[in-house]
């Protein structure tokens, strides 16, 4: 019996005592003093979100395009074709993840 509370106890404290260097951190020497550094992560989620054709629209409408006359959507980016208000065409292309304005032409 003591010798398996033995065993037990040994094994507890090893697994307890493992968990920690898992989290450990680094120290950083350098010109800017003594810091620590986050360990990272080993799987990083990338975040599955994507703005629509209808925001696509908005933000396109936003820089100044009046008539929408094509939205295409490609591997990363929205392609907006449309007509402005002094009636000259004009292209928007926005980035499909974060919504931002590539290039407005």
């Amino acid at each position: 019996m003591l010798k398996k509370l033995a065993i037990v106890g040994i094994a507890g404290l090893m697994a307890a005592t493992a968990v920690p260097q898992a989290f450990a951190q680094s120290i950083i020497i350098g010109p800017d003093g003594v810091r620590l550094r986050e360990p990272v992560p080993e799987r990083v989620e990338r975040r599955s979100y994507e703005i629509g054709e209808r925001q696509a629209v908005r933000i396109a409408r936003a820089e100044g395009v009046r008539d929408v006359d094509n939205v295409r959507r490609t591997r990363s980016r929205f392609v907006v074709e449309g007509i402005d208000r002094r009636g000259d065409d004009i292209r928007v292309d926005i980035d499909r993840e974060t919504g931002d304005v590539i290039s407005v032409r």
